[in-house]
């Protein structure tokens, strides 16, 4: 049953060349048990029902996994808490009559599209320019699981390979970097032996399309690996600076 009221001060932007502001709006019947998400939910229901622009959110699987539910929750990426995305969060983590300030994710190269929903698309091209391995698919493939694999270097791997792409690490570092995001795409290759073959070209093409889109530079502040909700190391962004300049310094 909900017991909770909120004011939320929410950016409003209706599209990428508006100049946008923030707006508040009263919450009333919270459930502490809702997540933050739901919580938007009602807030939109409500607005529906008096006839005016519901707020544009990110949101898809709602269970920490995809990446879309990307929101600054008052001055933080996702929100309080740690290790959770902001579908993750609940609204027991905040108190009766508060106030919540509501952002999208603010970098060049996150444009809004409108409201709290932003163009991520820089991600994806990132990944497009070398997050892959090229195999041959002519039926005489090895089975993966035959390939032996050091248990240490398996499971950096996979920690590498939980990120959901969500973009907190650029929201939340002052130069709005995505040095975390690209080493994590080039350790959970760098770390297998699937992944040696294109090593060299991959993190260069991967680090020369960061560059491209706008992303600043790693300062090493730390922010990131704080905020990440999959918890991933710094010791990536090592491993792939050690890897790019290994590929700038010799031959394929």
């Amino acid at each position: 049953m909900g017991n909770m009221k909120l004011n939320l001060k929410i950016w409003r932007q209706k599209g990428p060349n508006d100049k946008g502001q923030m707006v508040t709006y009263p919450v009333n019947n919270v459930s502490e048990d809702m997540s933050f998400l739901e919580m938007l939910d009602v807030l939109n229901d409500d607005l529906v029902r008096k006839g005016e622009d519901p707020i544009a959110f990110d949101h898809d699987c709602r269970e920490g996994i995809c990446g879309s539910c990307s929101l600054f929750i008052n001055g933080e990426a996702h929100g309080p808490g740690r290790l959770i995305t902001t579908c993750q969060l609940h609204m027991r983590k905040f108190n009766d009559g508060d106030t919540i300030h509501v952002e999208p994710w603010r970098a060049e190269a996150f444009p809004v599209i409108k409201d709290l929903a932003t163009d991520r698309g820089a991600f994806d091209r990132i990944q497009a320019a070398g997050g892959f391995v090229s195999v041959n698919t002519s039926g005489n493939l090895v089975d993966g699981n035959a390939v032996p694999i050091p248990k240490d270097d398996a499971d950096k791997a996979f920690d590498a390979a939980t990120c959901i792409g969500c973009g907190a690490c650029v929201a939340t570092c002052v130069n709005s970097s995505a040095m975390l995001f690209v080493a994590a795409k080039v350790s959970q290759f760098a770390l297998l032996p699937q992944g040696r073959p294109e090593a060299k070209r991959r993190v260069q093409a991967m680090v020369e399309q960061m560059d491209k889109e706008g992303f600043g530079n790693c300062s090493n502040t730390g922010a990131c690996e704080v905020e990440c909700p999959k918890g991933i190391s710094l010791e990536h962004i090592a491993r792939m600076n050690r890897e790019y300049l290994a590929a700038s310094v010799t031959k394929e």
